[in-house]
């Protein structure tokens, strides 16, 4: 209750619009993009709470540090140790199947700038899960932010791909000069997913169903990791 007055009042002072689409009804894999400020973690929990969204998000561990561990495991975070990652997607599938309904946020273009591509990490964690994605946005041009379409994730790297492109062509971030195309590295091959791991060791998505998680089911990094939630 708290939380939605906060986010209403946000929403009627605030410069920006909230245009959006209904919250999904399912776990899903937010999309946060494009990310080139930190005023997107205020975004993503102006929407979140706005909509009634359960978020999650992956932080390094040194964030949780003293004071500011409850603080941002109140607000949804999942502290992540780097050098020991594997129990992320696990931690998520299990949420999952005890029947949790949540958003996994994800800035899958990293840090706020300087990239080139897009991390695969959101990739692989949505065949890996099967958790749809949902298209989550920052448009300076319109000066409008919200969710889009929740799309589930096929398998054909470059339609998939091909279909993201497509909703973020138009959207701009909060700084346009940060904003990175919406492209994996590789790409339309992508061949960790087709059966080698990628350049952080996120395991593909050609394992059986129901078979067991492998220790290193990926890095945050690739997945995109979130960094301490200033604004600036």
């Amino acid at each position: 209750m708290l939380r939605s007055l906060i986010a209403r009042s946000f929403w009627l002072t605030s410069r920006w619009t909230l245009r959006t689409q209904p919250a999904p009804a399912q776990p899903t894999i937010l999309i946060g993009a494009p990310h080139t400020s930190n005023w997107d973690f205020v975004f993503m929990l102006g929407i979140a709470w706005r909509l009634g969204i359960d978020v999650r998000w992956l932080g390094k561990k040194s964030l949780f540090a003293a004071w500011r561990g409850p603080l941002m495991r109140g607000l949804g975070g999942v502290p992540v140790d780097r050098e020991n990652p594997g129990t992320v997607v696990r931690d998520m599938v299990r949420r999952v199947r005890d029947g949790e309904v949540f958003g996994l946020v994800v800035t899958p273009d990293g840090t706020r700038k300087g990239q080139t591509h897009w991390k695969s990490g959101f990739y692989r964690i949505a065949r890996e899960t099967g958790l749809p994605l949902t298209l989550g946005y920052v448009d300076r041009t319109t000066m409008t932010t919200g969710l889009g379409p929740t799309l589930q994730m096929t398998g054909d790297v470059a339609a998939d791909m091909d279909r993201i492109r497509a909703f973020y062509a138009d959207k701009s971030g909060f700084h346009p000069q940060h904003r990175v195309e919406p492209r994996l590295r590789d790409e339309p091959g992508l061949s960790s997913v087709a059966g080698q791991p990628d350049e952080a060791g996120m395991p593909n998505a050609s394992q059986p169903e129901g078979a067991e998680l492998p220790d290193r089911t990926g890095t945050p990094d690739d997945a995109g990791l979130t960094d301490e939630p200033q604004t600036s």
